[in-house]
């Protein structure tokens, strides 16, 4: 019989490799012939399907982006484990997404996939990035800026929804890698030429 130890490691494996599974790029190369990394923004997330295929592409890509997430944390509640090793899942499975070993290790920007993570992780704090989230790209139309904010807001959140140490940690480590990874946009947000929500590329 497998350890305990080894039961963690190797989920946490399973989480990175799923969580590396393009969905935007497969459904978009699918659906339209496109490359998502050389159109648009050239970000493998729904904001930029949508901006490049359209809007049905662009959910089916949410909910799957988001489902993954879900789904490996769930498995692990589901195995018993611990909050620690939930954490930890939930922390790979983002990371596979934004660092996908399929796609030599150019991914999207993790929103999606977190926001699924960790609304099992953090069900409350999630639920209020969410909304921070929502709220900002519905009233400026910049999904990077809402998506930058309920990362900052999300490990906070946690520690003041009363979670544990573990899911204080893994939301803070997402969430840096997040905004790390919206370095590009941050600058053009800055300078005013970052995208809008619905603005058409080709």
């Amino acid at each position: 019989m497998l350890s305990y130890l080894t039961m963690v490691i190797c989920l946490v494996f399973v989480a990175y490799v799923a969580g590396g599974v393009p969905f935007a790029f497969l459904l978009a190369r699918r659906l339209s012939g496109k490359d998502v990394r050389y159109a648009g923004s050239g970000n493998i997330g729904a904001a930029n399907v949508l901006r490049t295929v359209g809007t049905l592409a662009s959910i089916l890509v949410l909910v799957l982006d988001i489902g993954k997430g879900y789904c490996m944390v769930l498995l692990a509640r589901v195995l018993g484990m611990d909050a620690a090793s939930e954490a930890a899942v939930a922390g790979a499975v983002v990371v596979g997404h934004i660092f996908p070993v399929w796609l030599k290790f150019r991914g999207g920007k993790g929103v999606a996939t977190a926001c699924g993570a960790f609304v099992l992780l953090a069900p409350l704090a999630t639920l209020f990035a969410a909304v921070v989230l929502f709220l900002v790209a519905g009233v400026t139309r910049y999904v990077s800026l809402g998506s930058i904010l309920a990362a900052l807001l999300l490990p906070p959140l946690t520690y003041l929804t009363q979670e544990s140490v573990s899911v204080v940690l893994s939301a803070s480590v997402v969430a840096l890698v997040v905004i790390l990874r919206h370095r590009s946009n941050i600058q053009r947000l800055l300078t005013g030429d970052e995208r809008r929500l619905g603005d058409r590329s080709a």
